[in-house]
C-alpha cells in the first residue's frame, strides 16, 4: 500500500513539473541544513517567491523534500518603497548589526541613505536616517506565449510580499482606510502595501486587497462621538489616557484586539475629545517617571559662573566674604546645590548620571574655550550658563554636534539654533497666558485699563481685547485720584482692574486708591507683569491680598509647612530650606534627566502630551522660530490670608 502511494505521489510530482515546465519551472530537492531562506539565496529569488508555488514551506522543509521554483527565464527584480525615515541618535555599545535588527532592517539598508557609513565607522553620538515601513515589491518579467498568434510577449506583474492569505474587500459607503485596517487589524501602512494604488479619498465599490481574516465586525462609525486613532510608536495605554481621557479597561472595550497590548500602527476606535478638553490637553500633567525606559548612564555638563581661580587665590576668610557678597555666585551655589539633588532622586530611579560641573567665570570667551577643550559628542545635554551671551554662545558652538543647551535663568528671546531650550517662558507668552483668562471670563464684571506710557503696545491690546472697557490714563506725575475710581467702578458688577506698568509710583497709588474703595464695590487687581514695582516699599501684601492680585508667573511657591521629599531631602542635608535658585536648579536638571531616560534622545522626549511638573516649576517645549520655548506657565492669586493660590 506504501509502495502504492509512492508511486502515486512521485507520478503527481512529476504530473506538476510537467506542466510546469512549459511555464519557465524547476524543481529543487531539499538537501540537509538548506532552509527556505538559503534555496532562496542560492537561486536568488525570494522566500516568497518559493512560499507561493509551495505553501505548506511555510512550516518548514525536510531533506529530499521538491520544491518548485521559478524557471530560469523568469527574472524577478525588486523595487524598493520607503514609508518613513526616523533620525536615530547611536547609543553607547551600539552597532550597525543592533541598529538593523532594532527596526528589522539590514544593514545594507542603514548604509544606502547613510552613504558616510561605507567609509566611516559609527560613533557614539551619530544622527544617522534609518528608513521605516521599508518594502519589497516584487516586479516579475516572464515570457509568455500568446496563444492566438504565437508571438512572445513581455507581461510584467507587482506582487506586495505579504504572508497572510489575501481577500477582496468592496469599499462601501462611508467606509474609510482607518476603519477598514482597524476591522482586519493591520495598519495603514500594511493596507497601502497591499493596494499601493488605493486612492485618498477611497471611491465606494472599488475592490481592496486585506486578510482572510476579520477581527471587528463594523468598519464605519456612524456615532460622531468617535474618532479612528493610529497608535503611535512606543504609544502605551497611559498616554492615550493623557490625550483622550480614557482609561485602558474603556480602549479595549471599544477595541477587544486591544487586549493583547497595543502596536505601533494600530487602529483604533476612540472617544472624540471636546473641544474644551482640547484647550486643556496641554495642562494635563505627565509624571516622567512612569515612563522611564533608557536606563544607559546620562551624560550632562553643568556650565555655571563659579570664578574658581578668583576664589582659590585669597584665603578662607576672603572666599567667604566674597561667597556673601557675590550675588552671581550666591545664585550659582544656590542652582548647583539643586542640580546635586535632582542627580541623586534620578539616581533612585535607577538614572546613573555622569554630572561634569564646567566654570565659566562668567566669561564669553571662557565658554568657548571650555567647549574647545572638552570632546562633546557623548554628553546627552548642557545646562546653562546662566547669563543669557553665555547660553547664546554655548548654543551656537555646540550646534554642529546637535547638544541640547538649556539656558536656566534667562528669559530674553535669544533666536538661538534647533538645539537652544529656552526654560523660563518669555514675557510675551505671560501676557498672552493672563489676557486669555481674562477673555475666557470676562462676562459680567465691569473692566478697568490702567496703564503708563511706556506699556502702550499693551494698551492697545487690551483695548482690542475688551472694547467695551473703561480706560484710565494717569496724569503727568503718574497718578490717579479718587474721583478717577469712584467715576469708573460699579456698584452692581464685581470691577476687575488691569493694571499694566512697572512705575512703582504709579503702582502703587492704584493700589492705595483700590484699597480705599467701599467694599459694596468688588474690587479684584490683576496685572500682566508682577515686576519689582509690585514689591516696592510702600506695597505691601496685605493690600495685594485685599485685591486679590492675580498675575501670570513663571513659578509658584512650594509650601514648606507640607515639605516634599525633596524639601525634607534639601533640608537634611544643607541645614536650610531651599530658596528658589535652588530649586530652580533640581525642577530644571531633573526633568531633562527624567525625558533622556524616557527616550532615545532629548528632542524625541520633547514630544510628549502634556507638561511636566515639580516642585515650583512646570515645562511644556513647543518649537518657535528654530528654537524650543517652555510654554508652560502659571496664573497666581493672592488670597486675604496672604497665601500664594493656583488659579490655573
Amino acid at each position: 500500500m506504501k509502495q502504492i502511494k509512492a508511486i502515486c505521489l512521485v507520478l503527481f510530482l512529476c504530473g506538476i513539473l510537467s506542466a510546469t515546465a512549459q511555464n519557465n519551472y524547476r524543481s529543487h530537492t531539499v538537501k540537509n541544513g538548506e532552509t527556505v531562506s538559503s534555496i532562496a539565496s542560492d537561486y536568488e529569488i525570494t522566500s516568497e517567491a518559493i512560499y507561493k508555488l509551495n505553501p505548506r514551506a511555510r512550516n518548514g522543509v525536510l531533506p529530499d523534500a521538491i520544491l518548485i521554483l521559478p524557471g530560469e527565464t523568469a527574472s524577478t527584480n525588486y523595487k524598493e518603497q520607503v514609508v518613513d525615515f526616523k533620525q536615530h541618535r547611536v547609543r553607547r555599545k551600539e552597532t550597525l548589526s543592533s541598529i538593523a535588527k532594532k527596526y528589522d532592517i539590514t544593514v545594507d539598508d542603514i548604509k544606502r541613505y547613510n552613504k558616510r557609513l561605507y567609509a566611516e565607522q559609527l560613533k557614539k553620538g551619530d544622527r544617522i536616517m534609518v528608513p521605516l515601513g521599508l518594502k519589497k515589491i516584487e516586479i516579475t518579467n516572464t515570457t509568455a506565449t500568446d496563444s492566438n498568434s504565437g508571438a512572445n510577449t513581455n507581461n510584467t506583474s507587482e506582487t506586495i510580499t505579504n504572508k497572510a492569505a489575501n481577500k477582496i474587500h468592496i469599499v462601501l459607503p462611508k467606509e474609510t482606510k482607518y476603519g477598514i485596517a482597524r476591522k482586519y487589524n493591520i495598519t495603514i501602512a500594511q493596507l497601502q502595501e497591499l493596494n499601493p494604488n488605493m486612492g485618498e479619498p477611497l471611491q465606494i465599490g472599488i475592490e481592496l486587497m486585506v486578510p482572510d481574516t476579520e477581527v471587528v465586525a463594523a468598519t464605519t462609525i456612524e456615532d460622531e462621538q468617535y474618532e479612528f486613532y493610529e497608535v503611535k510608536p512606543k504609544e502605551g495605554f497611559f498616554r492615550l489616557k493623557v490625550k483622550f481621557g480614557v482609561t485602558q479597561e474603556e480602549v479595549i472595550l471599544l477595541n477587544p484586539y486591544a487586549s493583547e497590548g497595543l502596536k505601533d500602527g494600530m487602529i483604533l476606535k476612540l472617544p472624540k475629545a471636546s473641544s474644551s478638553q482640547n484647550a486643556a490637553t496641554s495642562a494635563k500633567v505627565i509624571d516622567l517617571t512612569y515612563q522611564i525606559t533608557n536606563l544607559e548612564p546620562k551624560n550632562v555638563v553643568v556650565m555655571l559662573p563659579f570664578s574658581l581661580p578668583k576664589v582659590r587665590r585669597n584665603s578662607m576668610e576672603a572666599n567667604r566674604d566674597i561667597i556673601i557678597n557675590s550675588r552671581t555666585l550666591a545664585i550659582a551655589l544656590d542652582f548647583y546645590s539643586g542640580v546635586l539633588m535632582a542627580t541623586e532622586f534620578a539616581k533612585d530611579r535607577g538614572i546613573s548620571v555622569n554630572l561634569d560641573v564646567l566654570d565659566t567665570e562668567g566669561k564669553e570667551s571662557k565658554v568657548t574655550q571650555l567647549i574647545g577643550s572638552k570632546n562633546f559628542r557623548e554628553v546627552d545635554a548642557v545646562i546653562g550658563p546662566l547669563f543669557q551671551k553665555n547660553v547664546s554662545r554655548a548654543s551656537r558652538e555646540l550646534n554642529r554636534y546637535d547638544t541640547p543647551v538649556f539656558s536656566p535663568l534667562s528669559n530674553q528671546d535669544a533666536g538661538n539654533g534647533s538645539n537652544y531650550f529656552q526654560t523660563i517662558p518669555s514675557k510675551t507668552l505671560l501676557e498672552n497666558r493672563m489676557i486669555d483668562y481674562l477673555v475666557r471670563n470676562k462676562e459680567d464684571h465691569n473692566i478697568v485699563i490702567i496703564t503708563d506710557a511706556k506699556h502702550a503696545k499693551q494698551k492697545a491690546r487690551l483695548i482690542k481685547e475688551f472694547p467695551n472697557a473703561k480706560v484710565l490714563n494717569p496724569n503727568e506725575g503718574n497718578f490717579l485720584y479718587v474721583v478717577d475710581i469712584e467715576k469708573n467702578t460699579d456698584e452692581l458688577l464685581q470691577n476687575w482692574v488691569i493694571l499694566a506698568s512697572d512705575n512703582p509710583i504709579l503702582v502703587s497709588n492704584v493700589i492705595g486708591l483700590l484699597n480705599g474703595v467701599p467694599e459694596e464695590k468688588q474690587v479684584r487687581l490683576f496685572t500682566l507683569d508682577k515686576n519689582d514695582a509690585f514689591d516696592f516699599e510702600d506695597v505691601q501684601n496685605v493690600k495685594l491680598g485685599r485685591l486679590q492680585l492675580t498675575y501670570p508667573s513663571v513659578s509658584k511657591s512650594y509650601d514648606y509647612k507640607e515639605p516634599s521629599a525633596f524639601v525634607t531631602s534639601y533640608k537634611n542635608k544643607y541645614g536650610v530650606l531651599p530658596n528658589r535658585f535652588a530649586v530652580r536648579g533640581f525642577d530644571v536638571t531633573y526633568d531633562v534627566l527624567l525625558r533622556l531616560a524616557m527616550g532615545d534622545s532629548m528632542y524625541e522626549a520633547i514630544e510628549i502630551d502634556g507638561e511636566t511638573e515639580y516642585e515650583e516649576n512646570k515645562f511644556y517645549y513647543v518649537r518657535s522660530g528654530g528654537s524650543y520655548n517652555n510654554n508652560a506657565a502659571y496664573i497666581m492669586k493672592y488670597t486675604e490670608n496672604l497665601l500664594l493660590e493656583v488659579i490655573e
